[in-house]
């Protein structure tokens, strides 16, 4: 329980020293640095996950193109 306090006030002091400083010139272009970084990071996941969906419904498409030809055959 003791180490639990101790976060919830390390959160608590960041969050405030967070405050504080986004009030200044540099630390608002800092936080403003940090924002666009994480969101070209975030874009960068998105558009992965997108191509590699891609990729796998052509290969689910593909497969059951074969799965229907070797049915055909042999019937």
């Amino acid at each position: 329980m003791k180490n639990a306090a101790w976060l919830i006030v390390g959160i608590a002091v960041g969050f405030v020293a967070a405050h504080q400083v986004s009030k200044t010139p540099q630390g608002k272009q800092f936080f403003d640095d940090v924002d666009a970084k994480a969101r070209e990071f975030s874009a960068a996941v998105v558009d992965g996950y997108k191509q590699r969906e891609a990729e796998l419904r052509a290969a689910v498409a593909e497969a059951e193109d074969t799965i229907a030809d070797l049915t055909n055959r042999l019937k």
